[in-house]
């Protein structure tokens, strides 16, 4: 057949042109071999109306609450989309209501937009000029490129990049550690693995030196506590649904008329008039204010001493690692008596906090005498160049007043969760051992044998001994959209002997799909079965068991039957080994049945399938992290060296002193407050005055449903500014800005309004990138990682997507 450019805009202007016309019209209308929504085989000719049916589903984006859908089909279309309506709606048995984005998932399935065939790129990277192949040619062609960079290079040059736009599920997963993809390539050898995640590297590195884990009390404990503190938490933006935490909040201060307060740069939904008390802080500064809260509580007596002498290590003199030199234990660093000398006042902090001194005063005070208090920190706090110290640093304030291991308390750490199991698909063991910092990837193609452990992060080996030669990436946006430094990016994988092969498995042309030599078209979730766990819902667990609404269209192909015929023609054995025999439906099957084992009081499969949602109470009432270390830390210890809380870690300590730092790279024993780069302090503050971060969208869930068109018109991209600075900038609410600095440009809109703090920008994170030509510098959509940089925190060598340093001009 001829060639066949993907082309969106002709493809939606023949959609909306022919939608009222009824599909043959539409299907004898549309004369491109690739076309966007030429009507399926079922619909052709006169159209049969088909009986109503309604079919559970799921969304399943990476938003941490994974809601059950109700999606009506006629004529196989889905034409209406409900949710979770069955139960009592008790708290502890709730609907799990989806919000906005699950809502118009009849939008995102029927977009005139959706990848139809196999295709090649017969353009420059990143062009996102392809042609229309068939599956024999797809499949033939990354079989075989995969045999060879396997053959040349070894397993370790293969990577399976960080993907999360199906964030759950037992059979359509695409995290890199655990999806057919993993299981596919254990089966062939391995592949380079990855730690760490761009939502939550840091915290999930650095909080278990302290705690030998990172947990946190669920939502639903809050129902116990008397004050709860928010540092950057805001789970009515990033878990917003009726299955996230935001309805456990609401309900569970509703029973405990617990006091909320919210520290953060921006006033946000979270806040919006349940909160008692908003505080705006400098963002990367919170370790400060902790510091400064601190000094308040050991000089006025205020701390549970008791607590510190029994479950720690390293608060003062008395239980300091015999390995740390004197004054090096947190009493003395707070005190200004350690090696800085400097003593962290109220009136230190206030300086750079921006919070006044009376309130950081009043506050030490109010943690220090409500108990149980729940300190709870989000995770945009650790995505920041310090980020590893702050979260730390925020967890010091459970420690220091004793909420640790009770109810109604917190460990500092984010809110966990009760969960309902499931098996997921076993992926075997990975023959290669070698891992990266999974925000490290364009380093492991552009400079991989020049990675080490002590400066890059590598584990398993001293350094790479190959790059990173052939990219899977399904269902992930992260090539280039949600990773940072976009134009970094874009140079680096537009030299193809670098990176020889790049596989993409998307619904739509993403900015990172654009980047594939080979593009195939993958089913969404809604369109085959699986079993989908909860992700966060407080003290209920459920599962997910959704149905294909309708049939494949066109030549979309499922995740597992891509990969299974991947397997096929890498060998017999491998086949056998991948698949094991069975079909997706009869893997669900298998995988139920191993679970019911263990769970004898759940349902039989049939019946649950049909039932479509399974829901389970905890039985403990509430998940209290480290309550049994609490009760008897003798028979219970923690997971780390001593066995207890370890305010000074004798293993960053030995890190700090052998890793290759810079100065403004820092790992330390304690959590101190450092301002880190481009911290409030950067010199680069010059050229640069504003610090930008970045938040959850509401028509978003990072970058997925960013092309849905209800959800762009109810909530556009703006940037948020303080009217001070508005004032100052001679801008008006609505004006078009760029924002620069020495990275890349983005122009969007700006949002004058008193919700953020003078001296901060806030941008919705996920836009997709948009550039006028290929290899542009500029964004005309409000991508912040056109601004982001992709150097990396210090101990997890993580996304510190949140310390930006910009300046704005009206255009």
């Amino acid at each position: 057949m001829g060639e066949s450019v993907f082309n969106p805009t002709l493809n939606r202007r023949k959609f909306l042109q022919s939608a009222s016309l009824g599909a043959a019209v539409a299907a004898a209308d549309i004369s491109l071999p690739f076309n966007a929504m030429a009507a399926p085989k079922e619909t052709e000719g006169v159209a049969q109306v088909k009986e109503n049916k309604k079919v559970w589903a799921v969304c399943s984006v990476n938003c941490g609450s994974r809601c059950p859908l109700r999606l009506h089909v006629r004529n196989n279309e889905v034409y209406r989309v409900e949710t979770d309506n069955i139960g009592d709606d008790q708290y502890g048995n709730h609907q799990i209501r989806a919000c906005l984005r699950g809502r118009a998932m009849r939008r995102r399935m029927n977009h005139p937009d959706r990848l139809n065939y196999p295709m090649k790129r017969i353009g420059k990277r990143g062009e996102g000029k392809f042609k229309r192949i068939s599956w024999d040619e797809a499949l033939d062609t990354i079989a075989d490129n995969l045999k060879r960079i396997v053959r040349d290079y070894g397993n370790e040059a293969v990577y399976l990049n960080y993907c999360s736009g199906i964030a759950a599920g037992s059979m359509t997963r695409s995290s890199a550690v655990n999806s057919c993809l993993s299981r596919l390539m254990n089966c062939y050898g391995g592949f380079l693995n990855q730690y760490g995640t761009y939502s939550r590297a840091q915290i999930a590195r650095a909080m278990p030196f302290t705690y030998g884990s990172n947990m946190g009390n669920s939502t639903s404990d809050i129902a116990n506590s008397k004050l709860v503190v928010y540092f950057g938490n805001n789970p009515a933006e990033t878990r917003m649904s009726g299955a996230g935490i935001t309805y456990h909040l609401e309900q569970a201060r509703e029973r405990s008329r617990a006091k909320m307060i919210v520290i953060d740069p921006r006033y946000t939904d979270t806040a919006a008039g349940r909160e008692d008390e908003w505080i705006p802080i400098r963002p990367g500064t919170d370790a400060a204010l902790v510091s400064a809260m601190a000094y308040v509580m050991i000089n006025e007596n205020l701390v549970d001493q008791a607590f510190l002498d029994k479950y720690c290590i390293g608060y003062d003199e008395k239980t300091l690692p015999p390995s740390a030199p004197k004054n090096a234990h947190y009493k003395a660093y707070i005190l200004g008596q350690g090696e800085d000398g400097i003593a962290k006042t109220p009136a230190w902090a206030a300086q750079i906090t921006a919070i006044p001194e009376q309130t950081i005063i009043r506050l030490a005070r109010e943690i220090a005498s409500a108990k149980p208090c729940c300190i709870t920190q989000g995770w945009g706090i650790q995505r920041q160049s310090n980020g590893e110290l702050a979260c730390r640093a925020v967890a010091m304030l459970a420690i220091l007043t004793g909420n640790v291991g009770i109810n109604g308390g917190n460990s500092g750490a984010r809110e966990s969760t009760f969960t309902a199991p499931i098996k997921p698909l076993p992926i075997l063991d990975n023959p290669v051992k070698t891992k990266i910092p999974v925000f490290l990837w364009t380093d492991a193609i552009e400079r991989g044998t020049e990675m080490t452990a002590l400066k890059d992060g590598v584990q398993g080996k001293d350094k790479l001994e190959v790059p990173i030669k052939f990219l899977w990436n399904y269902a992930g946006n992260t090539i280039t959209n949600q990773h940072s430094d976009i134009n970094r990016t874009h140079r680096i994988l537009q030299d193809e002997s670098k990176c020889e092969m790049i596989v993409v498995i998307e619904n739509f042309m993403t900015d990172s799909a654009k980047y594939a030599d080979i593009l195939l078209p993958d089913l969404m979730t809604t369109e085959q079965e699986d079993i989908t766990p909860n992700h966060y819902a407080g003290n209920m667990g459920y599962l997910i068991f959704s149905q294909a609404a309708t049939t494949p269209k066109f030549e979309r192909r499922s995740i597992y039957d891509i990969t299974s015929d991947i397997a096929a023609r890498l060998g017999r054995d491998i086949y056998d080994k991948f698949t094991e025999g069975r079909t997706q439906q009869e893997w669900l099957q298998y995988l139920y049945a191993q679970t019911r084992e263990k769970n004898p009081f759940m349902p039989e499969y049939e019946e649950v399938k049909k039932a479509g949602i399974y829901k389970m109470k905890d039985p403990q009432g509430h998940y209290v992290a480290y309550k049994e270390f609490r009760e008897d830390p003798e028979n219970h210890p923690l997971k780390t060296p001593s066995g207890k809380i370890e305010i000074y870690s004798e293993r960053l300590a030995q890190i700090a002193a052998s890793w290759e730092l810079d100065q403004q790279s820092v790992v330390h024993p304690l959590p101190i407050y450092h301002a880190g780069f481009n911290g409030v302090d950067d010199p680069k503050r010059d050229s640069y005055p504003f610090q930008l971060i970045g938040f959850h969208h509401k028509g978003r869930t990072h970058s997925s449903y960013a092309n849905i068109d209800w959800l762009q018109a109810a909530c556009p991209q703006e940037l948020w500014m303080n009217p001070i600075d508005a004032q100052n900038y001679h801008l008006k609410d609505g004006d078009m800005v760029r924002v620069f600095n020495e990275i890349g440009e983005t122009r969007l809109p700006v949002k004058v309004t008193p919700r953020i703090m003078p001296g901060v920008l806030a941008m919705g994170q996920g836009a997709w990138h948009k550039a006028n030509m290929w290899g542009d510098r500029v964004d005309h959509a409000g991508s912040i990682n056109v601004l982001t940089t992709q150097r990396p925190s210090p101990l997890a060598k993580g996304n510190p997507q949140h310390s930006n340093l910009v300046q704005v001009e009206k255009l």
